[in-house]
């Protein structure tokens, strides 16, 4: 991946980005960027969201490469990155109060729901995910997508583990319900031809 940029590998290319030069940075970014744009995107609304997301990830990345310890891929801490950008830009979005225990719900799982999920292709889910609230987006995707526990999800956002099992419901009974829309509007289409 370096050799045809001039950097035969990622230490090369880090001290070049340490030492601040240029070359070394548009080489980061362009080896890295189309590879963090699609996790951009699902935490985004519109793909100008997805570009304020990414631009400001690499931001933070050349004004904290110094801290990158190679305790694991850059790739990895590139993504962690992204993430914690669209997490806090979300943030701004959502209001504190907006929560719901899992007892607030009325919800009936549907043991279906993953396995309809899993069956869309990526740009599909992608266009479903984002008409989520942002609250449930944000949990859908660090939970099913990114591979987070719910924990884990709890402490990243500032709310108790049963605030996330229950976001992560009612995202996934709200993505079945748009799925179910769309077939039905699908079929309606097909009736009329």
């Amino acid at each position: 991946m370096f050799r045809q940029t001039n950097y035969s590998d990622e230490d090369e290319l880090i001290k070049g980005c340490l030492k601040g030069k240029a070359k070394a940075q548009k080489h980061l970014y362009d080896a890295y960027a189309p590879r963090m744009y699609p996790i951009a995107m699902r935490y985004a609304k519109t793909t100008l969201e997805a570009d304020d997301i990414l631009q400001e990830s690499f931001i933070k990345i050349f004004e904290n490469i110094a801290q990158f310890k190679q305790d694991c891929p850059l790739e990895f801490w590139i993504k962690r990155i992204v993430i914690n950008t669209a997490l806090k830009q979300n943030r701004k979005k959502i209001e504190k109060a907006h929560t719901e225990e899992v007892s607030d719900l009325n919800y009936k799982p549907n043991q279906h729901t993953d396995q309809i999920v899993a069956s869309l292709n990526y740009e599909a889910l992608l266009k479903l995910i984002q008409q989520l609230a942002p609250r449930y987006q944000m949990v859908f995707n660090l939970y099913a997508i990114e591979g987070y526990k719910h924990k884990e999800i709890a402490d990243m956002l500032d709310i108790t583990e049963g605030t996330s099992k229950s976001q992560y419901a009612r995202a996934k009974v709200i993505l079945q319900e748009l799925i179910a829309k769309e077939d039905m509007q699908y079929e309606q289409l097909k009736e009329q031809q």
